[in-house]
């Protein structure tokens, strides 16, 4: 069984009154009383990165055991509390596996959006959120001169008051990817525009809730904004394979 990190509720004991695996929808049921905006796509898209691997039956439905329920907890716990990326959270929760206690950073200082579930854009994120141009560099394991031409073609964009999302080590990795296949910065131009359209068209369906003067309505357009990103991205993938008429 997993080790997990203590706290929350005690979804292992909950999953089910005999400790039998569970469906997803009984596990959005468990979950959404910590975590009431997570959705069975968030879910899904947390088992597709790694972060928990639930049993199949013979007809292909999923089923999670009680570890797995509070595998997935601890997961939405970190993302809400330290506002870690994934990559992090895999790397301690493995860290946890071999037997190994790394400590987490300490939950960032509830201001009012926050306790609410809702962000302010115009404020400043977490550090944890963050990475310095030098942090930037080694995470990606790219040279100065590499990361100064991904800026000019806005591949990898600063924040004014300087530091980068930490989605840019991903951005990074992937531009030097393409880049061992003879594929420069200015190819990708095109990538980065049609991103920049697809963000557009989640701005638009979310923009009237996140207007709205209720903060559980503001939190509810965050939530949506994040399970529309993930369907665009899935979308994006499969048209672009149809395309190419691979299967990966």
């Amino acid at each position: 069984m997993r080790d997990t990190p203590k706290g929350g509720a005690g979804f292992a004991g909950a999953a089910s009154s005999d400790g039998k695996p569970v469906s997803i929808g009984s596990v959005l049921t468990l979950l959404r009383e910590e975590f009431p905006e997570v959705t069975i796509s968030k879910i899904r898209f947390l088992e597709a990165e790694g972060l928990v691997e639930p049993k199949r039956t013979p007809s292909g439905y999923r089923k999670f055991t009680p570890a797995d329920v509070e595998r997935l907890a601890a997961v939405l716990r970190m993302q809400r509390d330290h506002y870690l990326p994934l990559k992090v959270i895999r790397e301690h929760l493995d860290a946890l596996e071999r037997g190994e206690r790394v400590p987490l950073p300490a939950p960032a200082t509830p201001t009012r959006d926050l306790v609410e579930g809702v962000h302010d854009p115009s404020e400043e994120r977490p550090t944890a959120a963050r990475i310095g141009r030098a942090e930037l560099l080694a995470a990606a394991e790219v040279d100065e001169a590499a990361l100064t031409d991904w800026e000019s073609y806005g591949l990898i964009v600063p924040h004014a008051e300087g530091g980068y999302d930490i989605e840019a080590v991903t951005v990074a990795k992937l531009v030097a990817e393409l880049g061992r296949f003879g594929l420069e910065p200015r190819h990708l131009r095109a990538v980065k525009a049609a991103a920049e359209r697809e963000a557009g068209l989640v701005e638009q369906v979310v923009a009237p809730l996140r207007r709205h003067r209720n903060p559980q309505t503001r939190a509810h357009a965050e939530a949506t904004a994040r399970e529309l990103a993930t369907l665009s991205v899935r979308l994006h993938a499969a048209l672009v394979q149809s395309a190419l008429r691979v299967r990966l």
